[in-house]
């Protein structure tokens, strides 16, 4: 929440420093223009609030895992590391309360840590030592070593002179001692606001193991390898469904009894998640490529369809009017007309199939794949190595834009006319 809430900020902060001090100035013609409503020209993104984005991101992300790469002014408080102690009350049958320091040496889990040494102490109550990780918490029998145990009803009262019961907890300047139902302290360090390495690795160690993967490989295979085998299957599976799908929705669009006919399948099975077809997919097709490539065509298969559905349903009766009265055949109105029209929904929706594909792409390669960014993440989630997990996200996403890119110059070069007929 506090992370939402610092990009929130900076995302307030920025569009009035930008918009009131950096635009400022800017008195052509363009910072005149109002919003027209299907005019795409219009609205274009402003490059300022691009890069501010994308740095916001990163420092926040710097600051909340210690990263080198961000200003150390900037990082979030981390974790309490170091000796931490607390005193504790302990009474006994027979004898007065005593008193008895705890010292705990808290450490970066994945270094060597040793005890401290210290004094036991004069009273039937010895001082204790332990060690704990950052961001882990330990039990610790403080009884062990007394010179009264719990056979003699040893029992902890208080903690630096704060009552203390099974269940209770009291709160210090190292960490939080809490006591468990059977009466064993538990001491758990402050862990200030940075992610856990193992939950939010930095940005460093990312960039560290994707140039390891990509040199060493995983799993026997090279980082190009898995990408370029989700590529494929994407791009197999959007292609079939873009070649069944265009076709389907323009005789929906085009054609009453088309129309009657494949519109409750094609509502009917549009809102069905992907994901919910995977056990049909291995019965039916099998573990192989096969099977994962369907799962792909069949994510594509209804955007495309409505997408081409919707472009032919909107192409203004006064064009095919026009045409007809210059003497257009059918097969000219459909070349000339229809699919001119058309084409910009149908590129729409090929981009929101694409980024489905890609969505889908990942439960694809659950079903037994060898190779792919999607196999690659699942198996290093299995063993919590998130900075893999973590990278494979990132190029699956630099891959997506990528390609929307790429469709959205396409969509230029080839529809020239969107929005402005």
């Amino acid at each position: 929440m506090i992370v939402f809430l610092i990009y929130a900020a900076i995302f307030v902060a920025s569009y009035f420093i930008v918009k009131f001090v950096v635009h400022r100035s800017v008195n052509d013609f363009t910072s005149l223009k109002t919003v027209t409503f299907g005019d795409e020209s219009a609205v274009v993104p402003d490059r300022a609030a691009s890069i501010i984005s994308v740095v916001a991101i990163f420092l926040l992300w710097g600051a909340f895992t210690g990263s080198k790469l961000v200003p150390g002014f900037l990082h979030a408080p981390g974790p309490f590391i170091g000796d931490a102690s607390f005193t504790y009350t302990a009474t006994a049958d027979g004898v007065a309360s005593d008193d008895a320091t705890v010292t705990v040496r808290v450490f970066k889990v994945g270094t060597d840590s040793e005890d401290p040494v210290i004094e036991p102490g004069d009273g039937w109550a010895k001082n204790d030592v332990a060690s704990v990780g950052a961001w882990r918490s330990g039990l610790i029998r403080v009884d062990k070593n007394d010179t009264h145990g719990r056979k003699e009803g040893h029992k902890i009262v208080a903690v630096n002179g704060q009552s203390i019961a099974p269940g209770g907890s009291v709160e210090t300047e190292f960490g939080r001692v809490g006591m468990s139902p059977k009466g064993t302290l538990n001491f758990e360090p402050a862990k200030g606001l940075q992610m856990e390495p193992i939950w939010l690795p930095p940005p460093e160690r990312v960039v560290s193991r994707m140039a390891e993967i990509a040199s060493s490989g995983y799993r026997g295979s090279t980082l190009w390898e898995h990408l370029g085998y989700s590529l494929f299957r994407v791009v197999v599976g959007f292609f079939f469904g873009a070649l069944v799908g265009i076709p389907l929705g323009y005789a929906m669009g085009l054609s009453n009894w088309f129309r009657g006919w494949f519109d409750p399948i094609v509502e009917f099975m549009r809102p069905v998640p992907p994901l919910a077809l995977i056990p049909l997919v291995i019965l039916w097709a099998g573990i192989g490529e096969v099977g994962k490539i369907i799962l792909l065509f069949l994510a594509a298969l209804w955007i495309m369809a409505i997408a081409a559905r919707a472009g032919v349903s909107g192409v203004a009766i006064s064009k095919v009017h026009a045409a007809y009265s210059l003497g257009a055949s059918k097969f000219q109105i459909m070349r000339h007309v229809i699919v001119p029209n058309s084409l910009p929904e149908i590129f729409t929706g090929a981009r929101v199939a694409m980024g489905v594909c890609w969505g889908t792409v990942v439960a694809a390669e659950l079903v037994a794949a060898e190779k792919g960014a999607g196999m690659m993440i699942m198996v290093a989630s299995k063993f919590q190595l998130t900075d893999i997990v973590i990278m494979g996200i990132i190029l699956i996403g630099i891959i997506g834009f990528g390609i929307d890119i790429l469709m959205r110059l396409a969509e230029k070069a080839l529809v020239p006319w969107k929005g402005r007929i």
